[in-house]
């Protein structure tokens, strides 16, 4: 059987007119087959070095990824450390706080608000865990310190809370309790169970305090309140009543004249008659009373210093 021959002919110019070679089959084959495998060979040495050069542009993005994670971390725990400091002032001033609104502190235990029981996180579970175990800690540390710090927060919001509304409540009870002699003058009866009457010359109990001042002298409100009653009271003449909440009353007798109505709101020290002799009285004075409950005390036990304004 005849081997198959390829033969390659060149044109030249007519000095050296055609050039004839002949080669076989098989040497064509080997030469192909050579260049294919030195293409195929180029190839993947070019994908391998592009390969690679990939996977140094990776590294040194997750290189630098890994960096800023690392400055991301430091910088929450450089403010996780300056929270936890910040919610120690608050804590401090939420003692503070309660101890003017009359309320116990905050147990210690329970300002640690702790947690525990299964369902916990755990820094194993953390997806970043499978890449740095030390990152996976470190991140795990700072959301727990958070937590932490959120729990205590929310604790401290609920503690001003209650003591913001006890202080309000304490600051109402201050202003709505009688703590001022409503008039200027001269203590010249006081409170008692049992005094002989100037008038009815029989021994009866005097339920208030008389002040002697100067006809139209003003008489003030002893606290914030109510009028409840504005006009004649038989006996007492022209007279006032305030109701102040918390069960205190006050009333204020013998005025000559009335500055204020039934229903109006009225502040400690406004200005609600003016000293008179009107009803049984011997000379012009205020007859100043205060009730808890509707059972009269003795007014000087609740003015502040017992000074006459």
């Amino acid at each position: 059987m005849t081997q198959k021959t390829w033969t390659l002919l060149l044109l030249g110019n007519e000095e050296e007119g055609i050039r004839q070679y002949t080669f076989s089959s098989r040497l064509v084959r080997g030469v192909l087959g050579g260049a294919v495998l030195l293409s195929l060979s180029v190839l993947a040495l070019s994908a391998l070095l592009l390969f690679n050069g990939l996977a140094h542009l990776r590294a040194a993005h997750l290189e630098r990824e890994n960096a800023l994670l690392s400055r991301q971390l430091q910088e929450f725990r450089i403010r996780v450390s300056g929270l936890e400091e910040r919610l120690g002032e608050m804590g401090e001033e939420d003692r503070r706080i309660r101890i003017l609104a009359g309320l116990p502190e905050t147990d210690e235990e329970i300002q640690e608000v702790g947690v525990g029981g299964p369902g916990l996180p755990d820094p194993g579970a953390h997806p970043l865990w499978s890449v740095d175990s030390a990152k996976s800690k470190s991140a795990f540390a700072v959301q727990y310190d958070l937590g932490i710090l959120e729990r205590r927060a929310r604790l401290l919001e609920h503690s001003m809370e209650e003591a913001s509304d006890s202080l309000q409540a304490h600051r109402d009870l201050l202003e709505s309790t009688p703590s001022i002699l409503p008039v200027a003058g001269v203590l010249s009866s006081r409170f008692s169970q049992a005094r002989s009457h100037p008038i009815h010359h029989q021994i009866l109990p005097h339920e208030g305090v008389d002040i002697s001042a100067p006809h139209g002298t003003p008489i003030l409100a002893a606290a914030k309140g109510t009028v409840t009653r504005a006009g004649w009271v038989a006996g007492l003449g022209y007279t006032v009543e305030i109701d102040h909440g918390y069960g205190y009353t006050t009333r204020y007798g013998h005025a000559s004249k009335v500055m204020v109505k039934r229903g109006q709101r009225v502040d400690r020290g406004e200005f609600i008659a003016q000293v008179g002799s009107t009803g049984i009285s011997t000379s012009p004075h205020l007859h100043y009373e205060i009730r808890i409950g509707g059972r009269a005390v003795n007014p000087m036990n609740y003015v502040i210093g017992s000074v006459l304004p």
